[in-house]
């Protein structure tokens, strides 16, 4: 809960203040439309992150799903987990690479999907996305024995 107060706050922050920047101290009119351009992103930005991080990750034996049933990952379909140090993965999270390519998805600080590589974690708590990524890995191979 504290990442996503902290998260959210700082990102709506920054919106309100740099709509107030471009209204009250703005250089020049380009400036002006730019700031409030990138405010109201960022306003935006929160909102969207605000509704993702009140979702869920659901893992089943079959499947790795958001809790509004996107399918995320189906476990067959992946061939590799990175939960290393300098892995290119979210906060307190872990990556998968899978057999499939997918359609890119984003929900901010829960998960992503570019491709064949998809991330979990952001906002999430560690313990938890290591938990799930022990009980994924346990999985993985124990399919990959019974095959």
């Amino acid at each position: 809960m504290g990442r996503r107060v902290l998260g959210l706050g700082s990102l709506a922050v920054l919106g309100i203040m740099l709509i107030y920047i471009a209204l009250t101290r703005s250089p020049a009119a380009h400036w002006q439309v730019f700031f409030i351009a990138v405010g109201v992103g960022a306003i935006w930005m929160a909102d969207v992150m605000r509704r993702a991080t009140a979702s869920t990750i659901e893992l089943t034996p079959v499947v790795l799903r958001d809790a509004d049933g996107t399918v995320i990952a189906r476990v067959k379909d992946i061939q590799s987990m990175d939960r290393g140090f300098f892995a290119f993965k979210p906060s307190n999270g872990f990556l998968l690479k899978t057999a499939a390519s997918g359609s890119r998805h984003w929900r901010p600080g829960l998960w992503w999907r570019l491709g064949r590589r998809i991330g979990i974690g952001g906002m999430t708590p560690g313990s938890q996305t290591k938990y799930m990524s022990e009980i994924l890995a346990a999985m993985m191979a124990t399919r990959d024995n019974i095959s």
